[in-house]
């Protein structure tokens, strides 16, 4: 069986560019051999998850009507609280088994691009529990720093200026993603009945689990491989906008979640750019030809978010 590669984080921001740019190759090659890789040595501490998984349960034990209010239905900026079966990440095999809650950028309601009602850019639902919204806003901005080192490897790794991507992530697409999937629930015939087989839509994904199996990644010869969690360690995969980018440098790979033996819960950290920034592989590999043509990054996540929930194809009037 194959396993992911584990990689520190901490040679990104040593003082010596010869330690950053071997780190950042070691990073590379995991991103373009398998799409997975453990993270370790980011700063984050234990204390900080195990507070984030207090505050994951205590949500999603809300009652049904509690959390309804929040839904995701009421948002175009993929904001809020998403239902059991309201999600289809394999729309083939069927909707998902699974319950999530969604965090973005937190912006007030008066901010210019939430009353503009730019892409991505609306206001947060928040459920009333003590502390909740100020350690959930915490985690969030810990990781979109984890995320923004990362890309600074990336850009070494592809022969960029290292601070290839600071201009296009200054106030990302970046979503926190709280998730329960209860024990033995949807149709046991589907190996991915929790999460449909699928890949992230944007440039990198920070994963942290309870320690319940279920994640599977495809290798390139088309096994499943566990990815079972550890300590301290984020599992980390690349998304398609960020392949997009690399020119299928890098690759995005397909995962799944099988339907849990045991309650499971995991909490996802969507690192995409900025709203308006172009997604365009000429900027990386100018003597390369293009594998796709430019499209902004929140033009792509609302094609990919149309396509995975049923509600954002219907027509409504939108609720900032």
């Amino acid at each position: 069986m194959e396993s992911l590669p584990i990689i520190s984080m901490a040679g990104l921001s040593s003082e010596q560019p010869a330690e950053r740019q071997a780190t950042a190759n070691e990073l590379g090659r995991a991103c373009r051999d398998i799409g997975f890789f453990y993270l370790v040595d980011h700063g984050i501490p234990d204390s900080v998850f195990e507070a984030l998984f207090e505050d994951a349960a205590a949500f999603f034990s809300l009652p049904s009507d509690r959390k309804e209010a929040l839904s995701i239905k009421r948002s175009p900026h993929n904001r809020g609280y998403v239902a059991i079966q309201d999600e289809k990440l394999n729309p083939v095999s069927g909707a998902d088994s699974k319950e999530a809650f969604n965090i973005g950028h937190d912006l007030p309601a008066d901010h210019p691009d939430v009353l503009n009602n730019k892409p991505f850019c609306g206001v947060n639902y928040w459920p009333d529990l003590p502390g909740w919204r100020e350690r959930t806003l915490d985690y969030y901005h810990r990781c979109l720093n984890v995320a923004r080192t990362l890309h600074r490897g990336f850009a070494l790794d592809m022969g960029a200026a290292e601070d290839f991507f600071e201009s296009r992530l200054i106030e990302p697409i970046a979503t926190l993603r709280m998730l329960r999937y209860p024990a033995a629930q949807g149709d046991p015939r589907r190996a991915d009945g929790a999460a449909g087989t699928h890949t992230d839509y944007g440039n990198v994904t920070l994963l942290k689990t309870d320690g319940v199996p279920g994640l599977e990644v495809r290798t390139k010869d088309g096994q499943w491989i566990d990815a079972p969690s550890f300590p301290g360690a984020f599992v980390c995969n690349i998304g398609d906008c960020l392949m997009r980018w690399s020119n299928d440098l890098y690759q995005s790979t397909p995962h799944r979640v099988r339907t849990p033996k045991a309650e499971r819960y995991s909490v996802a950290f969507f690192m995409e750019a900025d709203p308006d920034a172009m997604v365009d592989p000429r900027d990386l590999f100018p003597d390369q030809e293009p594998h796709y043509p430019p499209v902004s990054c929140s033009d792509y996540l609302a094609q990919r978010l149309n396509a995975t929930y049923d509600f954002r194809a219907e027509p409504r009037q939108a609720n900032h």
